[in-house]
This record gives structure tokens, sequence and C-alpha cells, in this order.
């Protein structure tokens, strides 16, 4: 994993600085008029751009090693990893809840796909899935908002929670009950930002939806083809333990790789749909970083989507001996 962590940001340090445009430019003067040269330069030596490229990574790379991701270029005055810390949380929770999604829904719809062949549940199934897979993630999160945010208006369209949400929260403060306003806010809290991640969750979900489901149901066609299946059907034992007990645990060994390279993709979209939905994540905060050419913020986020992704396939590899003890006994 170290290796690779190191090549992954020799590639995006590079890759980085060979897009165009300056940091300056916008920074310290508007891209359509003359800034003053003496403040360019200011700037730049200022966060160490007026160095060679191999010394700017190599002395980024000695901070990183302490847990340095820098100061970010914006006049917020805060450090890449106060950004960080604000946005990590909200796009975890909405990975989180994406892949919780998908395993109750996708793996189950696989199993009676494939232990119903034909039926009208596949065929069904298989349209639902064959649509998922051709519809774009951006289009479809922006026809949700207009059906369950414009028309209907039973769902927010936009933010972590509503705008007045801090109002509430004075309201609650004049309650005589400190106890009862405590439990009164925090659930209002939680079931507001349950509400606003509906459709973002759904959005992020619904591609891997489409995908482990078939998955899932080609794997299980081949599994309860095999002779162990059949001599456990032999044996007389009931359908529901030969599927669930023998079956399901050989097919899921494919599924867990996928879902393990999965969670790249699940944090790649955040940037599309943190976007759309104006959700204060690290996927919004990429996009605005690349925006307006804040190198640290950009590196900071990639290192951490890259130590996500690694643990991800670390994480990958392990269920694999939960799966399958033949592993576990190697």
């Amino acid at each position: 994993m170290v290796p690779m962590l190191i090549g992954i940001t020799i590639i995006s340090f590079g890759v980085m600085h060979l897009a165009p445009g300056e940091p300056d430019d916008v920074v310290v003067g508007d891209m359509s008029q003359k800034s003053n040269p003496e403040a360019r330069d200011r700037f730049r030596k200022k966060y160490g751009l007026d160095e060679p490229l191999h010394t700017q990574y190599l002395n980024w790379m000695g901070k990183i090693v302490v847990l340095d991701f820098g100061q970010s270029f914006t006049k917020d005055g805060k450090s890449v990893m106060e950004k960080i810390k604000e946005s990590l949380p909200k796009t975890i929770v909405v990975n989180v809840l994406s892949m919780i999604l998908i395993f109750s829904v996708a793996i189950p719809i696989g199993i009676m796909s494939a232990t119903r062949q034909y039926s009208m549940f596949d065929k069904v199934t298989t349209v639902v899935v064959f649509i998922g897979f051709a519809v774009p993630t951006f289009w479809l999160a922006l026809l949700l908002q207009m059906l369950f945010g414009v028309k209907l208006g039973v769902l927010p369209i936009s933010g972590w929670h509503d705008l007045e949400f801090e109002y509430k929260k004075l309201a609650f403060s004049f309650d005589v009950e400190v106890m009862s306003t405590y439990f009164q806010y925090h659930f209002l809290r939680i079931s507001d930002i349950g509400r606003h991640l509906i459709l973002p969750v759904f959005v992020s979900a619904f591609g891997g939806l489409a995908g482990i489901s078939r998955y899932m149901r080609s794997n299980m066609l081949e599994v309860i083809r095999q002779d162990y299946i059949l001599t456990a059907r032999a044996k007389g034992l009931k359908e529901r333990t030969v599927i669930y007990k023998h079956a399901f645990r050989n097919a899921l060994l494919p599924v867990i790789t996928i879902i393990g390279f999965s969670i790249p993709g699940l944090i790649g979209g955040s940037v599309i749909f943190e976007s759309i939905f104006a959700i204060p994540g690290m996927g919004k905060l990429f996009y605005d970083s690349v925006m307006n050419r804040n190198y640290p913020v950009i590196m900071g986020i990639l290192v951490i989507g890259a130590i996500l992704t690694l643990i991800g396939n670390l994480v990958a590899d392990i269920s694999y001996a939960l799966a399958d003890p033949r592993i576990r006994h190697e």
C-alpha cells in the first residue's frame, strides 16, 4: 500500500501542475486583467511555487509524513487539514449509507433473479438494471430535484441542513426543560439532515445497485449449477439452506472484489452529486479547489481519497477470508 500511495502522489502532483493556469492567476489577480507582478512573486515565493517541480514535491512529501497538508491558498486562513476535517465526515456518511443501500438491495435482487431465472421478476429487474446502467448520474439527480423538490415539494434539493435550522436551534434554547430541549433539538437535527440525504444517497447508490445486482445474479447462476449444490439438494436439504448457506458465500467472492473497486467510484462520484446537491463534503471542496487552482487542498483530498481506496481494497482482501474458509486455512 505504501509504494502504491507514493506512486499515486507522484502522478497526481505532476498532472496537477501540467494543468493550464496558475494559482496566482486566481488568488492574486483576475484572469482578464494584469495584476501587480510583485504581488504575484510574493505569493509564489510564500508557497514555494517558484522552486523546481521536484523540489516542491519533496517539500510537500516531507510535510505529509508528519500529517501536515500545508496551508490553503484561500483567504480564510484555514489549513488544508482543517478544511478536510470539516468536509470529510459528510462525504463518509453519504458513501457509507450508499454502500449499505447497495448491499441491502442489490445482493437480494441478484439472488432472487438467479433463483427465479427467466421469471417475470427476473425480466423486470433486468430492464430496470439496464436503465440504471444507461442513465447518467447528474441527469438523474436533476430530474429527482425537479420532481421531489420543485413539483412535489416533499424533499429538499440542496444543502446539508435547512437554512432555518439555526433559527429553530435558537427557539429551542429558550425552553425551560433543558433535557427535553436537548433531545428535541438533536431529533430535529438528525431528521433534517436525513431528509437532505435521501436524494444524494439514492443517486450515489443508483449505479452501484445496477452493477452489483447483475454481478450477483451471474455468479449465483454459475454456482447453483455446480455439483456440490446438486449434492446438497440430493441430501434433502431445504432450498433456502442450499441457496443461502452453500451457494451464497461462494457467489459472494467475486462481488467482494467489485465492491472493493467500487469505493473509488463512490469517492469520485462525490464530486458530481455533492456539487449538484450543494453538500459541503470533500467532493464539493475538491471541485472548488480545482476551479481555484488550490494545489494544497487538491493534493490533500487526493491523498485522503487514495488512502480510503487502498483501505477499501484491503478490506476486500480481508473479506475474502471471512467469506471463504479455504483462504483462511491457506
